[in-house]
């Protein structure tokens, strides 16, 4: 077993440049163990967060942040982040508004039966139309309320906010409103001022902005 360990090291000392056990190349000097070594330990990321929150829920900061979070929550539901970029008009404008669209690639249904075919062109209000006038406002000006107020009931108006609170305004005035969560109905529409209107004509729409008389609602 002896040689068989001599040749194996003779063989890996030939191949690798070393030496055989207990001999040394010149100049190697062991200096010993110059301090002492320790394992590399990281703290583990979850239980220190799980650490943290055992901290807070014990001395109660838990329960105040959760609180705290929850009157941002609800206070961001009362009152919406107005929609930036809308202003009062100050003149009447008015324009169409063309919602035919243009199909990308072909349509099908589940079974692979073609509903609309590539370059197809499909107006909506072909199908479905609106039958209710859209009506956005500023709810915080009560010039811009009574405006939408006059243009009819939830079944002729469906009204919508871009500032204010929807919740206030359904208390004050017993009827549905709505808010353009970031704006996305008045930007595809383009509208930038109110109070406005979207209402069908045939296969478009026609989309207005009004200036309200100083002290008149309507």
């Amino acid at each position: 077993m002896k040689r068989l360990a001599y040749a194996c090291a003779a063989i890996v000392g030939g191949l690798a440049g070393t030496f055989l056990p207990g001999q040394h190349p010149a100049g190697a000097v062991d200096h010993g163990q110059m301090g002492e070594a320790w394992p590399i330990a990281e703290p583990d990321l979850l239980e220190v967060i799980r650490g943290r929150l055992e901290t807070a829920r014990a001395t109660g900061k838990l329960d105040e942040l959760n609180a705290r979070f929850a009157e941002r929550v609800k206070a961001r539901v009362q009152r919406p982040t107005p929609v930036a970029g809308i202003a009062s008009a100050i003149e009447d404008k008015s324009w169409e508004y063309d919602p035919t669209v243009a199909i990308e690639k072909d349509v099908r249904d589940h079974k692979g039966n073609l509903i609309a075919a590539a370059g197809q062109r499909i107006n909506p209000l072909d199908t479905i139309g609106l039958k209710q006038k859209l009506v956005f406002i500023n709810g915080d000006r009560p010039e811009e309320v009574s405006w939408a107020m006059a243009q009819g009931d939830d079944l002729k108006a469906k009204v919508i906010i871009v500032r204010g609170s929807p919740f206030d305004l359904m208390k004050a005035n017993q009827r549905r409103f709505y808010f353009d969560q970031e704006g996305s109905l008045t930007a595809k529409f383009g509208i930038e001022h109110t109070p406005a209107s979207v209402e069908q004509a045939g296969r478009i729409l026609i989309v207005r902005e009004v200036a309200l008389k100083e002290g008149k609602g309507a």
